[in-house]
């Protein structure tokens, strides 16, 4: 009898997926719990297993196909009912034999994170020797092929040249690829945000001494105390966020047709660099929890995110979104709300700079901080008080804890 394999269920912020990845051919012996399929969605890539041992028996969505919810991508057929027959297998093995490199580097043996920096880096994938189960070519293979390019000599690295024909001097070189789902989705979604919107943005600097300061004298105490964990500056950001949140209602609330959802908690979504895109993983109710736990879901978002093992559930929803533009050296941003969100605070980079301090210049490390906010829900006034609390709780940090 054979076994659907079905695309998973997917949650109410996801409409369908699109089919990345094929691991297996029809034919195809597969084992339980095996990786089959990838499908890729505006917000992960999510991995299909095999739910038993079986025989891959026919694939109904190719790749790039669009799939819904539960839709069927396959059918597995048990034990070896769906082998193809002798004859068949007969016929296939010369065509096998003849094209061993191929069969190495074919795409359906490539993970969609291994393909994306192959891609960029102008890598044959086909060039790469796969080490993962069954051959497939792992993220590891292809980063391995990027630093041995590098390193490579020039004089080697001529004849490897890049995948488009050799064209004589002067001649203007396009190349055009379909834009992936992530990228296709925010473009959507920033278009959306600032048509139905009214987004605004306002601007403050803190002078981040104190915040810096504490940092130098407590990070080796902090990292011994909290088992490894990092103190960083994200973390006050965070908490900050979280007391002015809790001080300016609105900012943390969220429109829902005529009506104004108040929140009663502060889920935080950090922006996270990843091979994909910029990802927004949510620190759950974020008013619960210290700066050692804050640290530690910042840090363990971040491994998932270049792994490319961050869930649906673990990027959906948020009342609130911290953005650090200061990381690759942006000193000034206006950073773009997440709908239904209504608000985003945008983090810069630190600066020395000259300051008046009590009648006298003074060197200090400025950040300047944006806050981009939805004009309908938020007031002007409240926006502008929302980013001088969070100035004022990172340029005395023991207010965090006086809670004044």
């Amino acid at each position: 009898m054979a076994i659907e394999i079905k695309a998973p269920t997917f949650p109410e912020s996801v409409a369908d997926g699109t089919v990345a990845t094929w691991h297996k051919k029809p034919g195809d012996t597969v084992k339980r719990d095996e990786l089959i399929v990838d499908i890729e969605t505006d917000k992960v890539v999510i991995e299909v297993l095999a739910e038993a041992d079986g025989v891959l028996a026919q694939i109904i969505k190719n790749e790039g196909d669009t799939v819904l919810s539960n839709e069927v991508l396959g059918t597995l057929g048990e034990g070896g009912a769906a082998a193809p027959a002798p004859a068949a297998q007969a016929a296939a093995a010369p065509a096998q034999a003849a094209a061993p490199a191929v069969a190495a580097g074919d795409d359906q043996i490539l993970s969609p994170a291994a393909r994306k920096i192959a891609e960029e880096n102008g890598i044959d994938a086909n060039s790469i020797a796969g080490t993962g189960k069954g051959g497939r070519v792992t993220k590891e293979d292809v980063v391995a092929a990027v630093e041995a390019k590098k390193n490579a000599p020039v004089v080697a690295a001529k004849p490897a040249a890049a995948p488009v024909p050799v064209l004589a001097t002067g001649d203007r070189v396009e190349n055009r690829v379909p834009m992936t789902r992530v990228r296709a989705t925010v473009a959507r979604r920033l278009v959306e945000a600032q048509s139905n919107m009214a987004m605004l943005t306002t601007f403050n600097e803190v002078d981040m001494s104190e915040v810096m300061a504490l940092r130098s004298k407590y990070k080796d105490l902090f990292e011994k105390t909290h088992n490894g964990v990092r103190l960083g500056f994200m973390s006050f950001f965070v908490k900050a966020s979280v007391e002015a949140l809790k001080r300016f209602p609105a900012v943390n609330a969220s429109i829902d047709g005529s009506d104004i959802v108040y929140h009663g908690y502060q889920d935080i979504g950090v922006a996270v660099s990843s091979d994909r895109g910029l990802v927004v993983p949510v620190l759950r109710n974020a008013e619960l929890m210290n700066l050692a736990e804050v640290e530690s879901g910042i840090a363990t978002y971040g491994k998932k995110a270049r792994d490319g093992k961050l869930s649906i559930d673990e990027m959906t929803g948020g009342t609130f979104t911290i953005t650090n533009g200061g990381t690759f050296g942006s000193m000034m941003s206006t950073p773009i709300v997440n709908p239904p969100q209504a608000a985003i605070l945008g983090m810069h980079n630190i600066i020395q700079r000259p300051m008046a301090v009590n009648g006298q210049v003074v060197i200090r490390p400025m950040m300047y901080l944006a806050l981009s906010y939805d004009h309908r829900l938020i007031d002007g006034k409240e926006a502008v008080s929302f980013l001088v609390t969070i100035k004022n709780l990172l340029e005395d940090p023991a207010r965090l804890l006086l809670d004044i």
